[in-house]
């Protein structure tokens, strides 16, 4: 029979036993193995049962095994260390409070997902594991954040296989109170409740969730509250799910609603105010209006609001292609705001002209949240070096006249969680040379360039370590694919064959990721006898693991999918190729050490990132793949192999995957098997052992998340934070109504005359030439702008190449014109063709770059040498 009502039954603790919920709503435990540790020992086959989950632990424990622990002086003992562990994690300092006074006071991260544990399943990729990541790091740093999501009751999907491959969701009900959560109460006991305006009336309420994660956090906003209507109810229901109203409608939720949830929990716990708002994506881009809002609310105009919000908020981007950002119809956008919706004393067509692709090649008609999130943020970064060029080229429109390099989007190379995702195993034996302590250290805070540590290890401790880990993987692949072939329908008679699947001394080849199409899971399928006489090779074998999600709604994905699994079904090769259901962390926690090779070819330059490589590395896990992401700006030969790649724009995408999938097949056949199977004098393979040693040595330390956070700190936050002191409500009146000015004088700033002191054709290196340029500023005087002198190499159409700038000085007043005259030196620092030009730019202390404003004004064809070649 079916119950007509659930609710969660709590475990009654003993008193002695009180820590133990503490430890359990604190997901540190989740990275923090001796925390793991005292929970397996509460009862080791239930802590099995439950995922690893403490909170279901200790709600399946049988009243009789507390007591008993209750008597447990050694686990008592326990029990009140890491009590005190956490005590001094969550209160002492950290790298941030050491570090020189200015930092912000916090700083406020928003994120559509967060992958911080299988227990708390929030998360559909890596965006939200790096979120997650991004979270832990911060607060093992002692970073001031505060998280703000999304509870979505169905997650993402759970995945199954049909008997024909097909992938098939399900969606199971996720009751909070079975989660390690906990409402956000006000003073007298209640939920705290905020609330959203809807056209014609209506409301959508939520209630705010809390996770601890570590020192830092996490407030999940949930709409399945008994004051909403159905599809209010609905609208934290499935994370990317549903249509245009019902993402917007989230999107609306996690901005706007999570900067009230901020408010609340500051309001209500005494956490400083965020100084700094981060956007981890477009999705949360709504929070810059409702902080408009607020100040609007405090007095502001709008404009001089939006120089105030812009000053303190970093926006990330993590799409490489425009077809990746959430773009919504322009009319639904209007629909949800003004006086009969949400923030009704901002003008509509304000909201829009934020949004709206006002630039060459763009939609009129829609609104785009990454546009938006550009617009709304004075900084703003992409997640690899290649993934910042990427997206300066594709942002450009926004600042029209700029060379792609000068947009002012920088990059923050990802990184990865170690304590998270290293293996115990990787971490003892790291341990067992440095001590738990630094090596906890080595692994959060980072700082280091070289683990010169790794090179102590002999070479027979870590081949050891390496089958150990392949092992694990060969045992939890079997289960896996048990499992998943009972969903299938097999029948256990039918299933003999698995306990032969994958072999603990073969080259294992791992492939875990989404499946968009752009990821190509099937390009080692491009050549299926070639890829069989790998598998089946009867000296140099190697094996494949591939796991990954397609989106729902992807069929395409979805084939893919099909296509790899009824290749990996025949019996041929099913003792060698697997691929395993339903993706996720805890898989990948077994996955990413147990592999020996690493395998990722997507299309170059689509992968903004990338971090499962990461991960992988951090385990003695060599990398193959394209140039692409963080390994197209961090490949060295020791660390792995590069697929070459046909990324020309005349390559037909079918030839595209002929060459690149030869590429693939030629380093598996002729570099890395060979290096894999063959053995020095000691019997074992000793250039692939150096090649993991200097993975861990050289790779290790860069791919940390630690790095990853101490860069945002320095590079944006800090910065942010300044900007954001320095606008105060005076300083942002003064911004706004100066940049209304520039901008409506701009059209009479020119550069009218331009004269070197060069005579020949030719010129030494080291030499110097006077510049003079004459400008007309029109109504704007010299405090306005910055004339520029630009030069460098030039090529064959006279394009300047690695640009250095100079800025020039007036001399004296304004002729009679009203033109100024401006002179400075222009040093030849460089050889061969050599050309300069001169530019103007609008100059004010509180812009945070030159190129801001999208303003420049440049020589015309008519004004002589400005925008022609210097030195031939």
């Amino acid at each position: 029979m079916k119950a007509i009502r659930r609710f969660t039954v709590r475990p009654v603790l003993p008193e002695p036993l009180r820590p133990l919920s503490d430890l359990a709503r604190n997901l540190r435990w989740s990275w923090h193995a001796q925390t793991r540790e005292l929970f397996r020992s509460v009862d080791p086959g239930r802590w099995a049962a439950s995922g690893d989950d403490p909170v279901r632990l200790l709600g399946s424990v049988p009243p009789a095994r507390l007591a008993e622990l209750a008597q447990d002086a050694s686990f008592l003992e326990r029990l009140a260390a890491a009590a005190r562990d956490l005590d001094d994690y969550v209160t002492g300092d950290r790298w941030y409070q050491l570090q020189p006074a200015g930092l912000p006071a916090a700083i406020a991260y928003f994120s559509p997902e967060f992958g911080i544990t299988a227990a708390l399943p929030q998360y559909s990729g890596g965006l939200g594991i790096l979120a997650g990541d991004h979270l832990k790091a911060a607060s093992d740093l002692g970073v001031p954040l505060i998280g703000v999501g999304l509870l979505y009751r169905h997650g993402y999907f759970r995945q199954t296989l049909s008997r024909d491959g097909w992938q098939q969701e399900h969606y199971p009900v996720l009751d909070p109170n079975e989660l390690p959560l906990a409402l956000l109460e006000e003073a007298d006991g209640t939920p705290a409740r905020l609330r959203l305006a809807l056209p014609g009336g209506r409301s959508l309420h939520a209630r705010i969730w809390l996770a601890q994660v570590g020192r830092v956090p996490l407030l999940l906003l949930d709409s399945d509250v008994e004051e909403n209507d159905l599809g209010e109810r609905g609208v934290t229901d499935r994370l990317y799910g549903g249509g245009s109203e019902h993402r917007l409608l989230q999107e609306m939720l996690l901005g706007i609603g999570g900067v009230r949830a901020v408010r609340t929990y500051c309001r209500l716990t005494g956490h400083p105010a965020p100084e700094v708002f981060h956007t981890n994506e477009g999705h949360a881009g709504f929070l810059g209006l409702e902080r408009i809002a607020e100040l609007c609310e405090g007095g502001l105009d709008f404009d001089a609001a939006l120089e105030a919000v812009r000053a303190g908020t970093v926006f990330t981007t993590h799409t490489p292609v425009p077809a990746g950002i959430d773009r919504f119809d322009r009319e639904l956008v209007a629909r949800h705001f003004g006086p009969d919706a949400e923030l009704p004393g901002i003008e509509v067509g304000r909201i829009l002209q934020l949004g709206m692709e006002t630039y060459p090649g763009g939609e009129p008609n829609l609104f785009n949240m990454a546009v938006m999130g550009l617009r709304l943020g004075q900084r703003a970064n992409g997640v690899s070096l290649l993934h910042g060029n990427v997206s300066r080229e594709m942002f450009s429109g926004l600042w029209p006249g700029f060379d792609p390099d000068e947009v002012p989007i920088t990059s923050v190379t990802n990184g990865v969680h170690a304590p998270t995702w290293v293996a115990p195993e990787v971490f003892r034996l790291g341990a067992d040379r440095i001590g738990a302590r630094r090596m906890e250290d080595a692994l959060t805070v980072g700082g280091s360039d070289r683990w010169d540590t790794v090179a102590d290890i002999p070479d027979q401790e870590v081949w050891e370590l390496r089958r150990v880990l392949r092992e694990q993987l060969v045992q939890e692949v079997r289960e896996r694919l048990r499992a998943s072939w009972r969903q299938r329908g097999a029948g256990t008679a039918e299933l003999g064959w698995v306990d032969g699947v994958l072999d603990p001394d073969v080259l294992t080849i791992g492939f875990a990721r989404r499946v968009p199409s752009y990821k190509r899971l099937t390009l080692m399928l491009r050549d299926p006898d070639r890829l069989m006489s790998l598998l089946l090779h009867p000296e140099r074998p190697v094996q494949i693991v591939v796991a990954g999600k397609a989106h729902p709604a992807d069929d395409g994905g979805k084939r893919l999918v099909q296509e790899l699994v009824r290749f990996a079904d025949d019996p041929r090769v099913r003792h060698r190729i697997v691929f395993l259901p339903d993706y996720g962390m805890a898989m990948a926690k077994k996955l990413y050490p147990g592999c020996d090779i690493w395998l990722n070819n997507p299309l170059r330059p689509l992968e903004a990132c990338g971090t499962s490589g990461m991960k992988a590395a951090l385990n003695g896990c060599l990398n193959l793949s394209v140039l692409d992401g963080w390994w197209d700006e961090w490949f060295q030969p020791d660390f792995g192999w590069s697929i070459p790649t046909a990324d020309g724009t005349g390559t037909d995408p079918d030839r595209r995957d002929d060459i690149e999938a030869a590429a693939l097949y030629d380093l598996l056949e002729q570099r890395i098997t060979p290096r894999f199977y063959e053995r020095g004098r000691d019997g074992l393979p000793d250039r692939w052992i150096e090649m993991v040693r200097r993975t861990l040595t050289l790779l290790g330390p860069k791919v940390l998340a630690g790095r990853m956070v101490r860069e945002y700190v320095d590079r944006l936050y800090t910065p942010a934070a300044h900007a954001h002191r320095a606008m105060t409500p005076d300083a942002a009146r003064e911004l706004a109504g100066w940049k209304a000015r520039v901008r409506s004088a701009w059209h009479a700033v020119t550069v009218d005359h331009v004269e070197t002191s060069a005579a020949a054709p030719t010129a030494e290196l080291g030499s110097t030439l006077s510049l003079r340029v004459r400008v007309g500023l029109g109504e704007l005087g010299p405090e306005d702008v910055e004339v520029q002198a630009v030069s460098g190499r030039v090529d064959g159409e006279d394009r300047i190449a690695d640009a250095s700038t100079v800025p020039l000085k007036p001399v004296g007043s304004p002729d009679t014109d009203g033109r100024w005259v401006y002179e400075g030196p222009l040093s030849l620092d460089r050889t061969g063709p050599y050309g300069y030009t001169v530019r103007i730019l609008p100059s004010h202390r509180l812009l945070a770059s030159s190129a801001e404003l999208g303003l420049l004004a440049v020589p015309s064809q008519e004004t002589g040498e400005g925008g022609g070649v210097l030195l031939r």
